[in-house]
């Protein structure tokens, strides 16, 4: 089986799973507060959660949102911001459904990262950590894929976003390994320059830096955020 054939026949299975496990194929709201009227879907990660409160509550998420520690939200590495996901205490079996809204944990071997009030729905707040299984139960910003159903992340390069693709491939000219990539924003479509492929952020700064010396400037993002 050849290596395209295997991740399409992978890719088709994950959606036939996907959609007869009731997941709605459409973007929550973000002023949603209870998610308990949906069906969770299928089961797609296992591993160790944890959360966080205080040091970050009134602080900035991943996606731009105030940080509230007393919402149902939830910090994840790869899954789109907006996806609504169960996780269970597989200790005591409690459960309590969450948007994601945040990057992380970066701790090591942590899948998740629950809000307090989340944390406390499952007895986990004097643990500090606990074994869970997370199961999709609606669709955020993007479609779920193969890619982002697991706690795999990459990180580029930003150099420079351009309203006409005209700009943006002029300007591929003088960063050699650049690439174009069309982005939807705001109902328009901007040409954004990115720079490599990295699997921690460190080798992205450090890519960056390199960038620098070379009179370039840029930032680092994950990709698909």
């Amino acid at each position: 089986m050849t290596h395209f054939y295997r991740n399409f026949l992978l890719f088709t299975l994950l959606t036939i799973l996907l959609s007869s496990c009731g997941v709605v194929q459409r973007s929550v709201s973000p002023d949603r507060e209870d998610y308990s009227d949906l069906t969770p879907g299928a089961l797609i990660e296992t591993g160790v959660a944890s959360w966080y409160g205080p040091n970050f509550h009134g602080k900035l998420t991943a996606n731009g949102e105030v940080y509230n520690m007393d919402a149902m939200t939830a910090a994840h590495r790869s899954l789109p911001f907006n996806t609504v996901v169960q996780v269970e205490n597989v200790t005591n079996g409690k459960t309590v459904i969450v948007r994601i809204n945040d990057r992380g944990p970066y701790a090591h071997n942590r899948i998740i990262d629950l809000s307090r009030k989340a944390a406390r729905e499952i007895d986990m707040i004097d643990a500090g950590t606990a074994e869970v299984q997370i199961y999709v139960v609606e669709e955020g910003d993007r479609p779920l894929s193969e890619t982002n159903l697991g706690s795999i992340e990459t990180f580029t390069v930003q150099l420079a976003s351009f309203k006409t693709e005209r700009e943006a491939e002029n300007f591929l000219n003088l960063v050699s390994g650049a690439r174009v990539e069309p982005v939807p924003v705001a109902g328009e479509t901007v040409y954004r320059i990115y720079y490599g492929l990295y699997d921690t952020p460190d080798e992205a700064r450090s890519a960056m830096q390199r960038l620098r010396r070379q009179g370039f400037d840029g930032f680092v993002k994950q990709t698909q955020n």
